[in-house]
């Protein structure tokens, strides 16, 4: 079998907007809208006069999709596999590349395990690395308001120490959102402030833990020795531990956000990407050649700059709400 499945789409029910409350659909929606506005409107061009498949057809999809910033090896395989089934004659017209086009972003962005690994026993030990200007801060924050609001108990470890101004913004968004906090001064030993963490996590009964590690690129070697050692360190005070190494990368810069998670993957094993500024940007389908790039996960997305702004990554949701 090829990258594409013969198996019926999966629908995704569109609620009803209240008021001004969008509900979670129509939220990703709106956050897609740049994205789905390159992709969308040329796709419509394409299927305007329901022509016949030929090769000039497959030629502009290829450019189409390129241009959205998807990627060269995924769309590579993306219009080989379309080409077979035309020429199999699975599809005949363009309105069935549409549905096949779809059906197989679906299949291949549910690869992976997209659900976050909790501990059998608290606590759960999450390490977030990315690069500075990503949006890792905010991110963090999120992610631990997502947390709180199922109600367990989170402590953020501040191990970003070279800037003084991460553990600031962490300590105000702790304090927002109900988390406790672990920090030590400027320029201290990020490995030793997340000993301090996982020590207050086990004896306060904490739920979750969110290490916040620095993301200066200009230091590659050291950089990824200090993610190597801070891992090292919570491996043996936690068994099996961290439960998952989550990479914040910024939509915004769309293949390159995939080549500093091939850089940082060198490093640490990276289990799941955050995808962040979704809502800025028109090279959200990076996300779409992801898997196939660097074979890791996409977990969850930001959609603003509001701390309720995340959503786990629901791969037939995203699918359908970019080509809505």
């Amino acid at each position: 079998m090829g990258w594409f499945s013969k198996k019926k789409p999966v629908t995704t029910k569109q609620e009803d907007v209240k008021g001004k409350s969008w509900s979670p659909f129509q939220q990703l929606k709106n956050s897609l809208s740049k994205t789905r506005g390159k992709i969308t409107s040329r796709f419509k061009d394409l299927l305007l006069f329901r022509r016949k498949i030929d090769e000039s057809v497959l030629d502009e999809l290829e450019t189409i999709l390129l241009e959205s910033d998807v990627g060269v090896s995924q769309v590579t395989k993306i219009v080989q596999d379309i080409r077979d089934a035309w020429k199999s004659k699975e599809i005949e017209d363009t309105p069935g590349v549409y549905d096949f086009l779809k059906d197989g972003l679906k299949q291949s962005l549910r690869n992976g395990a997209s659900a976050l690994q909790i501990a059998p026993t608290p606590p759960t030990v999450i390490m977030v690395a990315g690069v500075n200007g990503v949006g890792k801060t905010t991110s963090i924050a999120k992610l631990a308001n997502l947390f709180v609001k199922q109600g367990k108990k989170v402590m953020l470890a501040a191990g970003d120490t070279f800037r003084a101004a991460a553990t600031e913004q962490l300590e105000i968004w702790s304090k927002r959102i109900g988390a406790d906090i672990v920090k030590h001064q400027a320029g201290a030993d990020p490995a030793a402030v997340t000993f301090d963490a996982l020590e207050a996590s086990l004896s306060r009964g904490i739920d979750v833990l969110i290490v916040d590690t620095a993301g200066r690129l200009h230091t590659h070697d050291n950089l990824m020795n200090e993610l190597s050692k801070i891992k090292r360190v919570i491996s043996k005070k936690i068994e099996n531990a961290p439960h998952e190494v989550l990479m914040v990368l910024d939509a915004t810069t769309g293949q390159n956000a995939i080549s500093q998670a091939k850089l940082f993957k060198r490093a640490v094993d990276i289990t799941g990407i955050f995808l962040a500024k979704l809502d800025g940007t028109a090279k959200g389908g990076a996300i779409l050649g992801m898997r196939k790039e660097v074979d890791i996960p996409v977990k969850y997305i930001g959609l603003g700059e509001g701390v309720d702004d995340i959503q786990e990554f629901d791969a037939d949701k995203f699918v359908d709400a970019l080509f809505d």
